[in-house]
């Protein structure tokens, strides 16, 4: 059941009464609905009883910039609180077919092709339940250094799953990021937690982004991540970069990119995911 202090506040805010609700399910950290209002418009809500604080303001403000970008598809947001959000109901497509993916590949290079001057962001948000640190910088090797791998092993340490080889490991990486990664590369805006479940095909068809961790930085960090766990077909790749090819040494440096989210999912979820950690640290150190 949807909190009746959310009820009141979308009766209010859309001026109709509340007719069905169907529960949506697939996330592992908020509740969620599909609400049909008595006019005939359907919305979408998620909730928490006890969130991180400023977690759906977050996500809030990170799905209005990506449509800022105007490259994909984004459910527009209604209202938010610090525990509710509310924004519009995309419908779900029958497929991921070909076309769709190659309109994701094209739509994705073209979000990245909305830039700023810096790493990071002005405010913090969140990888999942994990605060995501987004102090700008005008150093991208600084930036992901510190902000992402060197937060991580913060968090790593006080969660007891850094053992001395690790810790070392992930140390001497940190010092020598500026031999693997690029110091100025484009600062691009990134969906920032881009695996198979956080994009969709929408009733209409298109595909579109949902659940961001967005800031600004390195455009392969969106593309590594993406190949990770799966979930994105050949043809986008292929949409990619024929709208915007990658630099020469991508597939060298994709797994320090994955490292971010290889140690965030040692943090969320145990030492389960510690032997990839330790394999991608013992490939560049």
């Amino acid at each position: 059941m949807i909190p009746i202090a959310l009820q009141t506040e979308l009766t209010a805010y859309f001026h109709a009464d509340i007719g069905k609700i169907t529960p949506v399910y697939g996330g592992d950290i908020n509740r969620a609905a599909r609400i049909s209002l008595a006019d005939g418009r359907v919305v979408f809500a998620k909730w928490h009883a006890l969130p991180p604080v400023g977690m759906f303001p977050a996500e809030a403000h990170g799905l209005q910039l990506l449509a800022q970008a105007n490259a994909l598809r984004v459910p527009a947001v209604f209202f938010f609180g610090e525990n509710h959000l509310v924004m519009e109901w995309l419908g779900r497509g029958e497929t991921r077919g070909a076309d769709v993916a190659r309109r994701l590949g094209e739509g994705l290079a073209q979000q990245h092709r909305f830039t700023r001057e810096v790493y990071g962001l002005p405010e913090n948000n969140y990888c999942g339940l994990t605060p995501q640190v987004n102090t700008p910088a005008a150093d991208w090797v600084a930036f992901f250094g510190e902000n992402r791998l060197g937060a991580q092993m913060t968090l790593a340490a006080q969660n007891n799953r850094l053992p001395v080889q690790r810790a070392n490991r992930l140390e001497k990486l940190i010092a020598h990021l500026g031999d693997f990664l690029p110091a100025h590369p484009p600062a691009s805006l990134l969906h920032g937690d881009l695996w198979g479940g956080n994009w969709l095909v929408t009733a209409a068809g298109e595909p579109a982004l949902i659940d961001p961790a967005v800031y600004f930085g390195h455009r392969e960090a969106d593309l590594a991540f993406t190949e990770l766990f799966g979930g994105f077909p050949h043809a986008f790749y292929e949409a990619y970069r024929a709208s915007w090819a990658l630099d020469a040494g991508y597939n060298e440096r994709k797994d320090i990119y994955n490292l971010y989210h290889l140690l965030n999912h040692l943090n969320l979820f145990g030492e389960s995911y510690g032997s990839r950690v330790d394999a991608v640290l013992k490939k560049y150190v």
